[in-house]
């Protein structure tokens, strides 16, 4: 069970996030491990500005990093009660707040990709997946079942049919994968170990949990719970 905070919702800036574990949130007034929580602060314009990297200045508060969420606290008139000053709430927070964690999640994916942890094209892919160095299999969201079913068996043999062992992320269209990657018509990729992959699969999982509440097994295995 959840413990209740005791103390205030209000952090005491930027410097002090990095030693902290956990949050309340100020929807919920629940503790909760940060990798879970969403920071925000106030901007410069006196509106409240989603923190996904968790390094933005001034004090700030944390709301349940779901998209249902912050919502709800949008809804709740939260943020305003939390920062304990009049707060200019966009009615699309949650989505802007979305888009951020997406776009950092791309960010993360271009950077493995530019220190050559990404392998492109289907039969590349192919022998790829028998890598000991493998992390995942991604797929664009739009691509092909016939290509995805043989890329999904070519992944059970190539790990003993064990699942979870290597992940499967569909989170992304062609298109999102092909700017990312800076190269024309990715559809399936392979990600191996290597600089920048860790902080994707940490992203991803973290985008996934937005979007659903929960993060699949199959990436969470492998994502650090820090604030990549």
């Amino acid at each position: 069970m959840l413990a209740i905070a005791q103390d205030g919702e209000l952090d005491r800036g930027a410097t002090s996030v990095a030693a902290a574990t956990e949050r309340t949130c100020a929807l919920t007034r629940a503790v909760r491990p940060i990798s879970e929580l969403m920071r925000f602060v106030v901007g410069p314009a006196g509106e409240a500005v989603p923190d996904v990297k968790r390094k933005l200045p001034g004090r700030g508060i944390w709301v349940t990093a779901t998209r249902a969420a912050i919502a709800d606290a949008t809804e709740r008139n939260v943020f305003t009660r939390g920062f304990r000053r009049e707060v200019r709430v966009p009615r699309d927070l949650a989505a802007q707040t979305e888009r951020l964690l997406e776009r950092a999640a791309l960010d993360a994916l271009a950077i493995a990709g530019k220190a050559g942890a990404i392998v492109g094209g289907f039969a590349k892919v192919e022998v790829a997946l028998g890598r000991d160095d493998v992390l995942a299999l991604i797929r664009a969201s739009d691509a092909a079942d016939n290509g995805n079913r043989k890329l999904a068996a070519a992944l059970r043999r190539n790990t003993g049919g064990k699942p979870g062992e290597i992940a499967i992320i569909d989170t992304f269209t062609g298109a999102q994968l092909d700017l990312a990657l800076g190269r024309p018509n990715v559809v399936h990729a392979a990600l191996l170990a290597g600089p920048g992959s860790e902080t994707f699969l940490a992203r991803v999982a973290r985008l996934t949990r937005f979007r659903t509440g929960f993060s699949p097994d199959a990436v969470s295995a492998h994502a650090p719970t820090d604030g990549a």
